[in-house]
């Protein structure tokens, strides 16, 4: 699907999506578990792989009108009966290898072509110091991947500069071996936040885990452990998955180019939790949007506002990558986003994405291994047609340049906005924007 988008100008409120973050660990956290009700849970093209997924191991996952109905398989998932597909879903894969590694007997997970370039190496290594069975098909760290247990706990060794979700994966299913998993971070955890929202949402359901470090003595990024033979169970049987600071980072950001300037743009839903995304509030704020945020409503308010550049470092935040990035067209002088190597591994290599599509539209870009320069100051942002490159954030990201952009704008592939915001255009039609979905 084509989406062309006009110059528009926003004003009113928008709810924020529930969190995609939140959701992948509720829906496998009740699949642990005997059974869990999860309220308000993100429905979108990933999330239903972690639902296949726990259905794949011997759960139930029935959609109700505000929760999902979880039959978990309480702890010991059962071998598949067919191939995992994974799809699109990077955290679906991670998370699925570690539970994979329980089940007596071999899984097989798959996905699609952009999944199968992702990197797990350092998963499989974990998995086969474990005392499982991990290997990639090809041979190259890479899906598909044949997975045997079952596990039953220890200590492992790993690099956190590949991929926090390594981290988040062991955590979750170490919690139900017989030993207990310890995590040794070989070099600094890069994307830290997603396993502190781990350990939050762990502890919502009942699942005793923590971090040490990382300390002069001790590994260079630090240690992360959570003891076995413990049992998932939320309080009362439910969890309620928060709003997704992510999504609300393309709301927020189209508030600060777009709005009325005689009327905010308003997001809903915005609560405190522990999620690094949470930063597109103080980015905006350093680059001198208007911009409040009301914690204990869980508003946050944006006005149009004349932004500055920044340096940005994204080591703990990639997906707010594309969103600065658009900011930076849009800004005065120069933005710079730093330590983001690491986000040339997600759907695509948004780092190269970003410089180029938004070159396209007319804005000054250069990117290096670990950097991506946005000469905003030196730029006019234009109209055009871009690349979505089938990803998500890539999309959403070019939808908000062209709110501000001086003519219109056509974003392909616009349809993955499904993998995480599935009423993305619906929302932006609804606050003013001029768009047509072809």
């Amino acid at each position: 699907m084509n989406v062309e988008l006009s110059p528009s100008t926003l004003s009113g409120a928008a709810r924020a999506p529930s969190s995609k973050s939140y959701t992948h660990r509720a829906i496998l956290a009740a699949g642990y578990s005997g059974g869990a009700l999860v309220y308000d849970p993100l429905v979108s093209a990933d999330t239903e792989a972690t639902m296949r997924a726990v259905e794949a191991f011997g759960g139930a996952v029935t959609r109700e009108s505000d929760h999902l109905d979880v039959d978990g398989f309480d702890g010991r998932p059962d071998v598949p009966a067919d191939v995992v597909d994974c799809a699109n879903s990077g955290t679906t894969m991670r998370l699925v290898t570690a539970a994979a590694a329980l089940a007596d007997g071999a899984s097989v997970l798959t996905g699609d072509s952009s999944l199968r370039s992702r990197p797990h190496g350092p998963l499989l290594e974990a998995v086969e110091s474990l005392g499982g069975r991990a290997e990639s098909t090809r041979r190259n760290g890479r899906a598909p991947l044949v997975v045997e247990g079952p596990i039953s706990g220890g200590r492992v060794s790993m690099p956190g500069d590949v991929s926090s979700q390594f981290v988040t994966a062991l955590l979750m299913a170490g919690a139900v071996t017989d030993d207990g998993i310890e995590i040794e971070l070989e070099t600094e955890l890069k994307s830290a936040p997603y396993v502190d929202i781990t350990l939050e949402l762990l502890e919502e359901f009942g699942i005793d885990a923590e971090k040490r470090g990382p300390d002069a003595a001790g590994p260079a990024g630090g240690t992360y452990s959570v003891g076995g033979g413990q049992f998932y169970e939320p309080t009362d049987g439910e969890y309620h998955v928060p709003g997704d600071f992510s999504s609300i980072s393309y709301l927020l950001a189209a508030g600060a180019v777009a709005a009325d300037p005689d009327e905010a743009v308003r997001v809903e839903g915005a609560y405190p939790s522990a999620q690094g995304d949470s930063e597109i509030v103080g980015v905006l704020d350093r680059m001198g949007a208007d911009v409040d945020w009301n914690r204990e409503d869980g508003v946050v308010t944006v006005e149009r506002s004349t932004l500055s550049g920044i340096e940005v470092d994204v080591g703990d935040t990639p997906d707010l990558l594309p969103t600065v990035a658009t900011l930076g067209a849009v800004a005065d002088g120069e933005t710079r986003l730093v330590n983001c190597e690491h986000v040339r591994y997600k759907e695509t290599d948004r780092v190269s994405a970003m410089a180029e599509e938004l070159s396209t539209l007319g804005v000054e870009t250069e990117e290096t291994a670990e950097t991506l320069t946005i000469r905003g100051g030196d730029s006019e942002l234009t109209g055009g047609a871009v690349d979505g490159r089938g990803d998500h954030r890539i999309v959403m990201a070019l939808s908000v340049a062209a709110l501000a952009a001086s003519g219109p704008t056509t974003v392909s592939d616009a349809q993955h906005v499904d993998v995480s915001f599935p009423e993305f255009f619906d929302v932006l039609y609804d606050l003013g924007a001029t768009l047509d979905r072809e």
